[in-house]
């Protein structure tokens, strides 16, 4: 038996496993490559397994989906006032096309370092030196818009362009820290203004409602004084008339007694001489008397005689 013929079958199957394990390519998530065949662009493979034929395919680019960051160096720019000035930018992008990525432009990094760096000395030079450092996001916006309009050719999505740095002159900086340094003292001058105004305005508004209080303290105590006289005087008068109402009410009782007890005409005439006595007590300098009442006297004096005589005797 002849084994020659089985070696080379055995030879050729193991050359053909081999072949064909060494032409397995796993394409892994966020990347994507780029495949010829017999130097043209034949597809893109996506993530997942794919095998290549053997010396008639070949991957020509491995490209990364991921978001790319590049950081350009300082460009120096000249602003519309002739001021010189370095400004360096950052700029977020994204491959979203591999087969224009790959044979857009040879070299799509410098490609877009150049672009953005014209595009930046045209937007500065319409500005001054006070908008270029305040218009950060006008430039940025800007810069953005013309760097996608001009990549999407490459397959490449511009998604960000930050300003990362404006440097102006040592002449400039020292001008502006300058300029910084009255803005901040004169803003620190118009805060103390402001504080000793605000002060003074409470300050006198204190004083203002704490006279009002006064005065209004003071008006109560007037207005209290004043019912509390009037309270005194009220029940003054109260008693002076309770008084008077009492007196009048003894006499009315008085003559309300007497007139019931039916008093005869000598007791009528002694209670008038009572009476004539006391209006005359060292107040009348002459009294009139009538008749009736002189008899009556003459008759009280000789009984005030006989009682004397007869007190004497004992």
């Amino acid at each position: 038996m002849n084994i020659v013929p089985v070696l080379t079958i055995f030879l050729l199957i193991a050359i053909a496993i081999f072949l064909v394990v060494t032409n397995i390519r796993i394409v892994p998530q966020a990347r994507a490559y780029v495949v010829e065949r017999l130097g043209a662009y034949h597809v893109t493979w996506q993530v997942g397994l794919h095998i290549k034929i053997p010396l008639i395919d070949k991957i020509s680019r491995k490209v990364s989906l991921k978001e790319h960051v590049i950081d350009f160096p300082p460009q120096p720019v000249i602003t519309k006032d002739n001021v010189t000035m370095e400004i360096d930018t950052v700029i977020y992008f994204q491959i979203t096309d591999p087969k224009l990525y790959a044979y857009g432009v040879e070299n799509p990094m410098s490609a877009i370092e150049n672009l953005t760096a014209t595009t930046l000395r045209n937007i500065i030079g319409d500005l001054e030196l006070d908008e270029s450092l305040t218009s950060r996001e006008h430039i940025n916006t800007k810069i953005r818009l013309v760097l996608d309009e001009a990549t999407d050719p490459w397959g490449i999505k511009i998604n960000r362009v930050e300003v990362k740095n404006i440097v102006p002159p040592r002449d400039i900086q020292q001008a502006m820290e300058k300029q910084m340094r009255a803005e901040r003292e004169r803003r620190e001058a118009i805060l103390r203004a402001e504080g000793e105004k605000t002060s003074a305005i409470l300050i006198a508004e204190g004083n203002k409602q704490s006279q009002i209080l006064n005065a209004q303290a003071n008006k109560e105590a007037t207005i209290l004084s004043a019912e509390a006289k009037k309270e005194a005087q009220i029940r003054e008068a109260e008693g002076h008339a309770q008084a008077i109402l009492l007196v009048q009410q003894a006499t009315a009782d008085g003559i309300k007694m007497l007139v019931e007890s039916s008093p005869t005409q000598p007791v009528i005439a002694l209670k008038s001489l009572e009476a004539f006595g006391k209006a005359a007590d060292g107040k009348a300098t002459k009294i009139i008397i009538p008749s009736e009442i002189q008899g009556l006297a003459g008759l009280a004096s000789s009984l005030t005689e006989l009682i004397k005589e007869d007190s004497k005797e004992r």
